[in-house]
């Protein structure tokens, strides 16, 4: 029979003189009330301590652990377990996010573009794309139909010094590239120049390209937002879903501000002008 063990970061805190604490993964701090059983049996119990005093007071307690979600008997699984990412674009992104996603128990796999459209219907498959460039018109229209048959939509790309990554999206209403774009273009005053910097009308690109460090952050920001996918996105702390959340990394500097994005509403088209006849 597996022994129960604290779930990864949970830990217990005894201060001198005092009752054990429980500090749970969320960082909170909880006291314990062991009741007749001895913080050191309790801890034996649910460390790899040599201990192997059993009762049936310590087991209710060890119990409370495990329901509350403190304690496990299995061994962690990797939240990205029995998920596949398909990963596409620029490899100085691509690469890092291959290595941290199969960390994290994905099963990796590299696409073209030509593989896309096949992708849509897999669920429990995310596909992400990466560019070290701006996004050219229409590159991402086929990808944006992926959320509307349940799989996974994930997306970066860099504008000047500025990397962007945008909302996973993951089901029928959720944000898309397109969506993105409309609201950034609603956002500023400058939006004649923004789809002229878009549509290609530029001078070339200067850069800068990301760093190792750079390109290790934005795979990190990459795998979190496919591991909330992979959770059901359970809400932590006051930070925006993935699912609503548009980052934009500074890569001379490595700061990242974080922006709320909701989809666009689709609209009726206007009624087609009725012919008028003289009087």
């Amino acid at each position: 029979m597996n022994r129960s063990r604290l779930a990864p970061g949970a830990g217990i805190v005894t201060a001198p003189g005092d009752r054990p604490v429980l500090r749970t993964s969320e960082g909170e701090f909880l006291r314990i009330d062991t009741g007749r059983v001895g913080p050191g049996e309790l801890v034996d119990r649910l460390t790899e301590g040599e201990g192997q005093a059993s009762s049936a007071e310590l087991d209710r307690l060890v119990a409370a652990f495990e329901e509350a979600g403190h304690a496990v008997t299995e061994p962690r699984r990797p939240p990205l377990t029995g998920r596949t990412v398909h990963l596409l674009g620029d490899p100085v992104l691509t690469e890092p996010l291959a290595r941290f996603a199969a960390a994290e128990g994905a099963e990796v796999q590299s696409a073209s573009a030509d593989d896309v459209a096949g992708l849509a219907g897999r669920r429990d498959t995310a596909l992400v794309w990466c560019l070290d460039s701006p996004v050219p018109e229409g590159l991402w229209d086929e990808a944006d139909r992926l959320p509307a048959r349940h799989t996974a939509w994930l997306r970066c790309h860099r504008e000047g010094a500025h990397t962007w990554t945008e909302p996973l999206a993951s089901a029928p209403g959720d944000v898309t590239a397109a969506h993105v774009r409309l609201r950034r273009l609603a956002a500023t005053a400058a939006h004649r120049e923004l789809a002229a910097y878009w549509a290609g009308h530029r001078t070339p690109d200067t850069g800068p390209h990301p760093t190792e460090p750079a390109a290790a952050l934005i795979a990190a920001l990459l795998t979190a937002d496919l591991i909330a996918w992979a959770s059901g996105e359970p809400h932590r702390g006051s930070g925006l879903p993935a699912r609503r959340r548009l980052r934009r990394i500074d890569l001379r500097d490595l700061t990242v501000t974080e922006h709320p994005v909701l989809p666009v509403p689709e609209v009726a088209p206007l009624p087609a002008p009725t012919a008028r006849t003289a009087p």
